[in-house]
């Protein structure tokens, strides 16, 4: 979780190594209280975003998935979205929101300290967690399946004072010699909240850097998720634990920077020191019962013309790499990004990209995507945000809707049918029932799908029954 650089609507401070960007405020959150309400997110579902939105009632690559999330557990939480600095709260946020949210219950993920939420250890066997106490109750009072990443850790595990908190160290690593204080606390959360059963540990290897090799301190990070395992597994063993909750790093086509990869694709080719930190971990894990990792489906190189519709190949692509590497592990990506600097999408061009990446998920067979939210605390426009500012209701977007309906038409265990569409820039995903339509082109398309004609506006998204 975090990155600097992406407009301030959506990151927060730089990560090192060249690692994404994201919203990594970390002071508390405080929601302006919403005045007004706007029209329920139901008539999102059914009317749809202008030309982009919903309508009533798609082609599958060959190799592709024939069920949703394969090998994964019936219940699993899929499709989903990480809490940040700026959310719903039960005293303060949009209530319309909160109902919203809901409407379609979906994986919330939080983590333990940042983004919103207090130091919860302020010092030794001191625990303070009034800030995840609300964040938790949010996502029961919304019905959400709580899922916690534990990240990041209070100072004096890493260096500081005890008794204080400085934030512009958040992203710093633990200190081998407070691993089994930091596995402690992760031990003392899975006792508070024993309805929570999964724990991605760590993120994005937060300060597990390897400055003399160039490369990532895996073995670092393995250590510290083993003792973190075996504290969560003896509390209960029933807690599904993953990692190693990489960023995966890629390069665009022929402009590679670093050692050969192992995996390419159209969109380019993997930093193959990522992949190697994956396979460390897995060779090297205590146990596991996810394999998370996260990335951007765009290149390192911000100055490359890209397809941003080809690129979502990366996606699906690493997600088959993740699976045959180790084909028990359900291949779980913790936060996943898509739009470049200063874009100037429109809401229908980021509905379709965001759409069609979710598809590539479903395709590339991975078992949970979570939405890393990009919420501000603003009254008017949001771009890529869950739910409008209170000018405009403070109800769930479209993109809450689109996340809604992929956990509602495409849970885990669902069977795919292969719908095809007679014009290439149409995309389609399909099960028995429902199916969603992409328009990928910046023009409108008239076009076969699943033996009748459609007319779609640019970047239209459609879900369809059949």
């Amino acid at each position: 979780m975090g990155e600097t650089g992406r407009t301030a609507l959506f990151r927060g401070r730089h990560g090192k190594h060249g690692r994404r960007r994201r919203r990594g405020t970390v002071a508390v959150a405080v929601v302006a209280a919403i005045a007004g309400v706007l029209t329920s997110a139901l008539v999102i579902w059914l009317m749809g975003w202008g030309a982009g939105g919903l309508g009533p009632g798609p082609s599958t690559p060959a190799g592709a998935a024939s069920r949703v999330a394969p090998g994964a557990p019936e219940g699993w939480p899929a499709w989903g979205f990480t809490h940040t600095q700026v959310t719903v709260d039960t005293q303060q946020g949009p209530a319309q929101a909160l109902s919203d949210l809901a409407r379609q219950p979906m994986p919330q993920v939080t983590p333990i300290m940042g983004w919103g939420l207090d130091n919860p250890e302020p010092s030794p066997g001191q625990f303070n967690f009034a800030s995840l106490d609300r964040r938790m109750g949010v996502i029961r009072q919304t019905k959400g399946t709580p899922v916690v990443t534990l990240c990041c850790s209070p100072d004096w595990m890493k260096g500081g004072a005890a008794g204080q908190t400085d934030w512009t160290h958040l992203e710093d690593a633990v200190q081998p010699r407070h691993f089994d204080d930091f596995a402690n606390l992760a031990a003392e959360v899975a006792r508070r909240y024993p309805d929570v059963k999964y724990y991605a540990v760590w993120n994005e290897f937060k300060g597990f850097w390897n400055n003399g090799a160039n490369r990532w301190d895996y073995e670092g990070y393995t250590k510290l998720y083993n003792k973190v395992y075996a504290a969560l597994k003896k509390v209960d063993p029933d807690i599904q634990v993953g990692g190693p909750y990489i960023v995966l790093n890629s390069d665009a086509p022929g402009r590679a920077t670093g050692p050969p990869s192992e995996l390419r694709g159209a969109w380019g080719s993997m930093d193959q020191r990522g992949l190697d930190a994956v396979k460390y971990w897995s060779k090297h894990k205590a146990g596991a019962d996810f394999l998370a990792v996260d990335g951007s489906s765009l290149p390192q190189q911000k100055d490359s013309k890209v397809d941003e519709f080809q690129m979502l190949g990366k996606f699906s692509d690493t997600t088959k790499w993740l699976r045959a590497l180790d084909p028990k592990l359900p291949v779980w990506w913790a936060e996943w990004y898509v739009e470049p600097d200063g874009s100037g999408w429109t809401d229908e061009h980021r509905g379709a990209v965001l759409s069609a990446a979710m598809m590539e998920f479903v395709k590339g067979g991975a078992s949970s995507a979570l939405y890393w939210s990009p919420q501000t605390n603003t009254n008017s426009d949001c771009p890529g945000c869950l739910w409008f500012g209170s000018a405009q209701g403070g109800g769930g977007t479209p993109n809450l809707v689109m996340l809604q309906n992929f956990a509602h038409w495409f849970p885990p265990g669902t069977r795919l049918v292969d719908v095809r569409s007679s014009d290439p820039s149409v995309r389609v995903l399909a099960q028995a029932h429902e199916m969603v339509i992409v328009n990928t082109s910046s023009r409108p398309v008239s076009a076969q799908v699943d033996g009748r004609g459609l007319d779609l506006a640019p970047y239209e998204v459609r879900w369809a029954t059949r």
